[in-house]
């Protein structure tokens, strides 16, 4: 084929893409239907005119299109890296985390069971061998996400139900392609036979070598990238190359599954570019990704669905039996997953739990496409595998990838509209009507304005006003028709909305250039978990959601524990870090809700509300100003550059926001402009490298904080730095249990502690101290002691406790008469 013609054909293709989009949403069924509709129309009207004697005018290019180059490997190798890898990018992990538990039970649980349905069925009902019909199975288990998350936005579905498919999706490929290559050892003739034993040894090795491959390969990567911090376009051209390379190393020098080293490399450069890379070149990336996965599954599925008409060239009647088996097949094993095996997780609470409406969603929203079809042509290609094998395989791949456009496809809008989920409940539809009624009062008084400022026809402005007081009077009137929301439900939907504008806050402080994009991410992240738990557990769910942003997570106390007994302080200081950056942006985030409370909420839902949810704002308010003061406590001097290197940062974006303005309002020319943000660049390199956490500068800044050691000795303060633990302890941990003696003593540099001794309970905070010391007191008392806000505690051992007595005596008469404690009952719990 000459060039010429090659490149006509791909541009017809890049124009049917783009007329299909449209074409789609005027006729509101999937995408990707159009493009399967539209590539069968092309293939088998090339078919048609090239065996056809009534013209021969359209054979050249009937010929063109039948003879591209269309093979598994290109789409193996070309064009699934590039929607792995983009998927992987553009995901909130962190949410996907959320519902870790359904997703993998989908993404590879289901794909077992559907090989295992499909395979055995199809064993039963054909003359397949069992290895053929297994291969058919995990060839027809992998989903295709593109048409189920386009109709769930088009329609304004629950963002949980597009994040289990999405999720399922990107890991099901992995697996069924995985299934896939152990499968077709057994299909192919002349190939050294492999026991099932050994080929299910080898699948993990697949995907740990895989996942290895992958992140090596992608911290090299990003690592390149960090080098041309100057040069976006290069760092742009590397992020390209990374899922590629990925592929490549693991298929061809580890032997290991490439769609897993895409995977990892993905999510591997998700975590970790964003901290490393300017914020215009991450941002860039994710641009230029997300249209290059578009690019590409539009391809795919155009290019897959012209083979469609060869697939079914040789199509027997019994074959159409076997495709009804592959279809029942593989919906019961589907319905085992969604109504037996995740509920049956909920109820012993190690997922949670899904609703019913959602889960018959995705049984229906289980489309198969392009991969399957590329599947398909793997064996199709291969010479060897018998004829028959190949022709099964393409005839059953293709109806039941038909089956699930053409009937499920069409009509997976109509069942999600039937499943109500895309419905307004009673209460919000009761509040729509006064927030129209009040948005309309709102626009009355914007209008007013409007037309004064442009000195518009009298007549014709009264003409309008009576149209639009007539519209306004209606909507008041069917408001006060439902006046009767619950201040309870109108709390839940007034917190909604506040994290809505949470979102919005944090999008707009992003686009000023405030916080990064990896920050912007995960408070983005946290409004819609927000959202999500107060839609389903109220105020409640609101409250404790947000309790979660400045309590200790698994992998904070992790780190602590690897810095506090080994001196690792690798992973601590990260955390440390980009949590302290967090809890500054959630502060300058919460100090803008007010305004919205009393612009918004308090029109709507009234005075009492507004006042409720202002008490709720400063408390989450007060906590986040608690938790950075913990932290400057645990980390005194680590939490100062932080501090220090947070307000560069700041400096850094506002002064670029302020060239960037200068240009566009041509005060500044490009040259200039350039110069300009060149320097901006070299400075905000140096800032992205985190300072190092230093267990000595941590420890020399304790001393400060508490009164009872500034009297000390220089002596004495040199052997407590060495032999003095600082220590964090969550929320809700057991320091001292009931009835046992701790023989340590602790002093609350922040957080909050409760002493329970005989029936009675106390409370001390930052400059007190409790413990057990035995050894300085006779008969100490027993009493249990636990954590009730999240506190940073020094630690001092019955040796060095006794040595720093011995050496400064009066400390004993001191903790015995100290003002500070908790009264003559309570002295006795904390210096017996």
């Amino acid at each position: 084929m000459e060039v010429w013609v090659f490149v006509s054909v791909i541009a017809f293709l890049f124009f049917v893409i783009g007329a299909a989009e449209p074409l789609a949403a005027f006729l509101r069924i999937p995408f990707s239907v159009v493009l399967a509709v539209l590539g069968i129309l092309i293939g088998g009207a090339a078919i048609f005119f090239m065996q056809t004697e009534l013209t021969d005018a359209l054979n050249p290019a009937s010929s063109a299109i039948l003879d591209l180059p269309i093979r598994s490997n290109v789409f193996i190798y070309g064009f699934l890296p590039i929607l792995l890898f983009q998927a992987t990018i553009g995901m909130n992990l962190k949410r996907i985390l959320d519902d870790w538990v359904p997703i993998l039970v989908l993404a590879i649980l289901a794909v077992l069971v559907a090989t295992i349905f499909v395979g055995y069925s199809l064993f039963w009902t054909s003359t397949l061998s069992i290895a053929a019909c297994f291969l058919i199975g995990s060839i027809v288990s992998t989903t295709d996400p593109s048409a189920v998350v386009g109709i769930f936005r088009s329609i304004a579905a629950p963002e949980r139900l597009t994040r289990i498919i999405e999720g399922e999706s990107l890991l099901n490929d992995a697996a069924a392609i995985a299934l896939f290559g152990l499968f077709m050892g057994f299909v192919m003739l002349g190939v050294p036979s492999t026991t099932l034993g050994t080929a299910l040894i080898q699948f993990p090795v697949l995907i740990i070598g895989g996942a290895f491959a992958g992140w090596v390969v992608a911290r090299i990567g990003v690592a390149v990238m960090g080098l041309f911090f100057d040069f976006p376009l290069a760092q742009l051209s590397v992020s390209v190359a990374l899922p590629y390379l990925a592929f490549v190393v693991a298929e061809q020098a580890v032997g290991a599954s490439g769609v897993i080293a895409v995977v990892a490399a993905g999510l591997t450069m998700h975590l970790t570019a964003p901290s490393r890379l300017p914020l215009q070149s991450w941002t860039k990336i994710r641009e230029t990704w997300d249209l290059l996965a578009h690019w590409a599954g539009a391809l795919i599925f155009i290019l897959a669905a012209l083979l469609i008409p060869r697939f079914l060239s040789d199509l027997r009647i019994q074959d159409l039996g076997l495709v009804l088996v592959v279809i029942a097949a593989a919906f019961a094993a589907r319905i085992v997953i969604l109504f037996a095996v995740l509920p049956t997780l909920s109820a012993i609470r190690v997922s949670p739990p899904v609703e019913l409406p959602y889960r018959a969603a995705i049984l229906w929203g289980g489309l198969r496409g392009a991969v399957t079809l590329a599947l398909a042509l793997a064996v199709t290609e291969n010479l060897l595998v018998d004829a028959e094998t190949k022709r099964v395989v393409g005839i059953l791949a293709t109806g039941f990838t038909l089956f699930t456009l053409f009937v499920q496809g069409t009509t997976l809008r109509r069942a999600i509209k039937w499943l109500g989920i895309d419905a307004l409940s009673p209460l919000d539809q009761a509040l729509s009507k006064q927030v129209v009624a009040v948005a309309l009062q709102t626009v009355r008084e914007d209008v007013a304005r409007v037309t004064d400022s442009y000195d518009l026809s009298h007549e014709l402005v009264r003409s309008e006003a009576i149209n639009f007081g007539l519209r306004l009077e209606d909507a008041v009137k069917r408001a006060e028709e439902n006046a009767t929301i619950l201040d309870r439900d109108r709390v839940k939907l007034s917190l909604v909305s506040i994290a809505g504008a949470e979102r919005d806050i944090i999008l707009h402080r992003l686009n000023e250039r405030m916080i990064s994009s990896r920050l912007a991410e995960r408070l983005v992240s946290d409004a819609d978990r927000l959202i999500e738990a107060t839609l389903t557990h109220g105020r409640l769910g609101y409250q404790n959601t947000a309790k979660e942003s400045v309590t200790s997570s698994l992998p904070e106390r992790v780190a602590i524990q690897l810095h506090q007994r080994y001196g690792f302080s690798y992973f601590l200081s990260d955390i440390v870090a980009e949590k302290f950056e967090l809890l500054l942006a959630q502060k300058l985030v919460l100090d803008d809700i007010d305004d919205f409370i009393d612009r918004r909420i308090k029109r709507i839902h009234g005075k009492r509300v507004a006042q409720l949810l202002k008490g709720m704002v400063l408390k989450r308010t007060k906590g986040i100003r608690n938790a950075l003061n913990a932290l400057r406590l645990q980390y005194p001097g680590y939490a100062d550059e932080l501090e220090r290197r947070f307000i560069r940062k700041s400096v850094i974006r506002l002064e670029q926001r302020e060239y960037h303005s200068l240009k566009e309002d041509r005060i500044i020319g490009d040259e200039l402009h350039a110069t300009l943000v060149l320097d901006i660049a070299h400075r905000s390199k140096e800032l992205q490298e985190r300072p190092h956490l230093d267990v000595s500068m941590q420890r020399k800044g304790v001393f400060r904080q508490l009164p009872i050691f500034q009297d000390l000795d220089e002596n004495t303060r040199k052997y407590l730095k060495r032999r003095i633990k600082i220590i964090g302890v969550p929320t809700g941990q057991t320091i001292i249990k009931k009835d046992s003696i701790a023989n340590k003593m602790f002093f609350v540099l922040s957080g909050s502690i409760e002493i329970t001794w005989a029936g009675k309970v106390w409370h001390l905070g930052p400059g007190e101290m409790f413990g057990d010391a035995s050894v300085l007191f006779p008969n100490p008392k027993r009493f249990s002691a636990r954590v009730i806000s999240d506190a940073t505690l020094l630690e001092l051992g019955n040796e060095e406790l006794e040595r720093l007595v011995a050496d400064n005596p009066e400390l004993l008469s001191h903790w015995q008469v100290s003002e500070n404690q908790l009264g003559t009952e309570s002295k006795q719990i904390i210096s017996q």
